[in-house]
């Protein structure tokens, strides 16, 4: 008979917990199934089975054999029911996890504290930003693909309850243990960060865990070390602390940790902690809120809970206090023990076991467990490591970081010809990342000081400041404040500089400062990640938009909510191709041309570019300055980009003057240069011009006249070693052409035969006469000029003539062994021969640059003459020059710009975009832009090192091969 009524008994209380399908989140869509599975291997175990299934213990991938073994004597002879993974890393973790599953009769239920989720990243701790930084987010859509993404990952690993979100209401900014881990201070924004988050996760067949209960946010102690109180009313712990979990276990929480707490307005006996607390766990949490889910301590070895000095007591208390699992008891054999001898005794039920066991069961079926496959390890680094998880990523932190305080407007950074900008690194960890980023954009210097007077005196120069707090992105719990010296450090320079405060860590770090009022901006990016460090820079120069509003408040001076919100002002960006709707995979395809154009000799360095839609997706580096191997090439190597300088410098300058009405297209040469007047040239227009329509001749050898007849070296009639009055050209190092020759090669040039017809032929000669117009217009050389008008507000700061007089060699990249006509290696000084004769400074040639800074003018083009905040050259007239006006006599060129081939062969992969434009240069350089596809295409190289011969990147198409993968990788059209 009493069998009968156990059976009866186990009946009644499978059908209760079975039938309550509305709020038990533990309920699979088979529920009969289900049901029959967890009746069926519940029936089948011994009491000390059923009690082992209360407990997880802690494992450790990188734990030594010892431990290992002890590990699985628990499995094997006390059959725990889960394992909780920490520390090692996600391979050897499923390793590990297909050894220990295999050993276990029933299969364990698998835990994991991957709040961030889990990251095979070289660069990365967490795969995801902290808590604190996802709270700054507006967009909640984000926080739930997040769960989804960490859901993913924590599968893929075998890993079947992920111990997150943290719901804790983050009200104490001493809180040593939550900070970084909660959402915020608001329960409204920790609330519904947190369901979307669950919700995600749990789409993805992970359950979620919302912990610390009763609420963990408001306690200056460390839970792991000490037993730290939360002192409020029930009234307030209801209304704030509670508040996350009744909207969650609503919307079908899976789980609920029990915090180590003391709470006494819940639990009236000291030293009772609220894992161990009946009235918390039984009344609260399962009755009065109706919780139906897994309940779990928090770790049974935390420390302070004075009445349970005996081993194992603590593991009878957490059970009877309602707790469903044991998490990381001291002693899983002795605490086991303690709760037979009780059973047994009949002080803990049948009825109270079997309905723990029974939830542990039905959450191992409604993961799969019933029918359990080991982890694959076959692709598991890439499964882990995913695009679509960098995506995130980036999209997370761009719409976190936070604009606190923005007087005068000062972010994001515009008119940077009036800036010069310092920037000053501070605390413990590295901001190298962002200071190169800071780069990309503008002239900035890194400034390091040991005194206060000494950074001073050094920071007079600037009149923009920089600071970034750096602190370590390890770990949440890392020291986040500024030094009492840093803090002095920044207000004294804000009282004399324009300075932007960016803190690289919690916002907390604000409330040492007594004063703030003199920093002009403060930005809050709340981790020193890589991505963080570079999407921080790209906000402070207005490549993206500031979205992110504070989770917390920084008392005195900012609440809890409060962002500015400033949009872009057009600069390039950069990010990854997927986000610019480009594949990543195929966009690498790249590498192998240009390893095999530099393998080859047909150049030995390259530098690429692409950016797609406003980011750059593709920037990489090949080589080595010679074939010597001695210099690598890097982003900030500049190179003569040789022919470009006709679309870089002088066609802008053009532009200018036609959009002021100064000239127009059908203004003809003698009204430009009255000298042309009576030349058989005067006729001669703008438009046919520079549409390499004007009959002109393609080239002048200007240099070859100034040899000797006998030597073929510079004559002594036209060159000394030494600079004087009458010689002062500097053609190359130590070489100077008398003062006179350049009237000479105007001469020349005015003096010249036309072609015998009128065809298409292109020719350098329209650029030494627009820029005698351009410098006699304005009175100022060519390069002034460009510099003026263009580079240095668009933040070109490597874009220039003549580097050699500002810019170390050894950051120059060399261009050829001249046997012709210099007989030196020409290093710095400008390639073409008619160019160096102009003191280096050509129409057509002359200008060095990188690849970011061409980008940028290439994109200015792309935006219709907009960028960085200000407006160029007007929509209209871009558009003008981008225009074949004689198409129809076979001649491909826009006006200045060369445009896409007519027939089967010329400039571009006949792969894009009529509307595009661009040009190529001599030295084997390339710049293309393609409005349809909102293409920048960049391409330098120095392939005519040591000798021009002949040109291998043209015959074997490799900047017009790249080209074409860089269109085979649009996955958007």
């Amino acid at each position: 008979m009493r069998q009968i009524s156990i059976i009866f008994i186990f009946s009644l209380f499978t059908i209760t917990s079975f039938s309550q399908s509305s709020h038990n989140p533990l309920l699979s869509s088979d529920k009969e199934a289900q049901e029959k599975w967890v009746d069926s291997i519940y029936k089948s175990m011994t009491l000390h089975e059923r009690v082992g299934q209360l407990y997880m213990v802690q494992v450790m991938s990188n734990q030594n054999n010892a431990t290992k073994n002890n590990i699985i004597k628990l499995i094997r002879d006390y059959h725990i029911g889960g394992l909780i993974y920490s520390n090692g890393g996600p391979v050897r973790q499923a390793k590990l996890n297909n050894e220990l599953q295999s050993l276990s009769k029933i299969p364990l239920l698998i835990g994991m504290d991957a709040e961030w989720g889990l990251s095979m990243r070289l660069d990365s701790t967490y795969a995801f930003p902290w808590n604190m930084t996802l709270g700054a987010i507006k967009n909640n859509k984000l926080i739930e693909q997040t769960g989804r993404q960490i859901g993913e990952h924590c599968k893929r690993i075998g890993v079947h309850f992920n111990f997150a979100p943290v719901v804790d209401i983050n009200t104490n900014p001493k809180n040593p243990i939550i900070g970084n881990r909660s959402f915020g201070e608001d329960r409204d924004n920790v609330t519904n960060k947190a369901l979307a988050f669950m919700k995600g996760m749990q789409s993805a067949g992970v359950l979620a865990n919302a912990k610390h209960f009763p609420g963990h946010g408001d306690t200056d102690q460390d839970s792991h070390h000490t037993l730290p109180t939360i002192a409020f009313n029930a009234k307030r712990i209801d209304s704030i602390e509670l508040y996350p979990y009744k909207k969650l276990i609503s919307k079908g929480l899976s789980s609920v940790m029990v915090a180590h707490l003391n709470v006494p307005s819940l639990e009236s006996r000291d030293g009772y902690p609220s894992s161990l607390s009946s009235h918390i766990v039984t009344d609260i949490l399962k009755e009065r809120m109706d919780f139906k889910g897994l309940i779990f301590t928090d770790a049974l070895t935390m420390k302070g809970a004075s009445n349970f000095s005996e081993t194992g007591a603590i593991d009878l208390a957490a059970f009877i206090a309602g707790n469903d699992v044991m998490l990381m008891s001291e002693n899983v054999s002795i605490g086991m023990s303690k709760l037979m001898d009780a059973y047994n005794k009949g002080t803990i039920t049948e009825k109270r076991l079997a309905h723990s066991v029974k939830k542990v069961l039905m959450a191992k079926y409604k993961v799969g467990l019933n029918q359990y496959k080991p982890v694959g390890l076959y692709g598991l680094v890439s499964d882990l490591d995913r695009i679509e998880d960098d995506v995130l990523y980036e999209e997370l932190i761009e719409n976190a970081l936070t604009i606190t305080k923005n007087d005068k407007k000062l972010l994001p950074f515009q008119q940077l010809e009036k800036k010069s900008i310092a920037y000053v690194a501070l605390g413990d960890d590295s901001g190298a990342v962002f200071f190169s980023e800071l780069k990309k954009y503008g002239k900035v210097h890194k400034i390091t000081s040991k005194t206060l007077e000494d950074l001073k005196n050094k920071l007079q120069p600037y009149n923009t400041v920089i600071f970034g707090l750096h602190k370590s992105n390890e770990s949440p719990w890392k020291s986040y404040k500024f030094s009492t010296k840093e803090i002095v450090w920044v207000e004294e320079i804000a009282k004399t500089h324009q300075v932007v405060l960016d803190v690289f860590a919690k916002p907390y770090a604000l409330s040492d400062f007594q004063n703030i009022d003199n920093i002009e901006s403060i930005i809050i990016s709340y981790q020193n990640s890589k991505i963080t460090q570079e999407k921080s820079a790209q906000l402070i120069f207005g490549a993206i938009p500031s979205k992110g509003v504070l989770p917390v408040s920084i008392q005195p001076f900012f609440k809890e909510g409060e962002g500015i919100f400033n949009n872009t002002v057009s600069r390039l960006g950069y990010t990854i191709p997927e986000r610019a709707g480009m594949n990543s995979y195929k966009l690498n395809r790249i590498d192998s041309i240009a390893k095999i154009a530099v393998d080859s000799m047909m150049t030995p360095g390259i530098q690429i570019l692409v950016a797609r839609k406003g980011k750059v997706v593709y920037n990489k580096n090949f080589g080595h300055h010679t074939y010597a191997e001695k210099n690598q090439v890097s982003f900030d190597d500049i190179y003569d980009v040789a022919s470009l300088t006709k679309i870089v410098a002088t066609l802008p300058l053009l532009m200018e003057l036609v959009e002021q009405g100064t000239i127009s297209l059908n203004t003809k040469l003698s009204d430009m240069l009255p000298e042309y007047k009576n030349s058989n040239k005067a006729n001669i227009t703008l438009k046919s011009m520079l549409s390499h329509y004007a009959r002109l001749k393609p080239w002048v050898p200007f240099y070859f006249n100034t040899l000797d007849e006998d030597s073929k070296r510079p004559s002594a009639k036209y060159y000394r070693n030494s600079k004087s009055e009458k010689f002062n050209i500097e053609v190359s190092k130590n070489l100077f052409l008398r003062s006179d020759y350049q009237d000479s090669i105007q001469g020349i040039i005015k003096d010249s035969e036309l072609l015998n017809r009128l065809r298409y032929r292109y020719s350098d000669l329209p650029y030494y006469i627009l820029k005698k117009y351009i410098e006699r217009h304005y009175g100022k050389p060519l390069n002034v000029l460009a510099q003026e008008h263009f580079y240095e507000s668009l933040g070109a700061n490597y874009t220039l003539y003549n580097p050699y007089h500002k810019i170390s060699n050894k950051k120059i990249v060399p261009t050829e062994e001249d046997d012709y006509y210099r007989f030196q290696k020409v290093h710095g000084y400008v390639h073409d021969m008619g160019a160096a004769m102009q003191n280096g400074v050509g129409g057509h040639a002359g200008v060095f640059s990188n690849a970011n800074d061409l980008a940028k003018i290439m994109q200015m083009y792309l935006q219709k003459g907009y960028y960085g905040g200000k407006r160029y050259l007007n929509p209209e007239t871009v558009d003008k020059f981008n225009t074949c006006y004689y198409c129809d006599d076979n001649n491909r060129r826009g006006i200045g710009f060369d445009k896409p081939q007519l027939g089967e062969s010329g400039p571009t992969c006949g792969c894009i975009s009529m509307t595009s434009f661009g040009h190529s240069g001599f030295t084997g350089t390339y710049a293309w832009a393609d409005p349809e596809e909102e293409i920048v295409y960049i391409f330098l190289a120095n392939r005519t090192y040591p000798r021009a011969g002949k040109n291998l990147l043209l015959k074997e198409n490799i900047r017009t091969d790249i080209q074409r993968l860089i269109y085979e990788a649009i996955e958007d059209k």
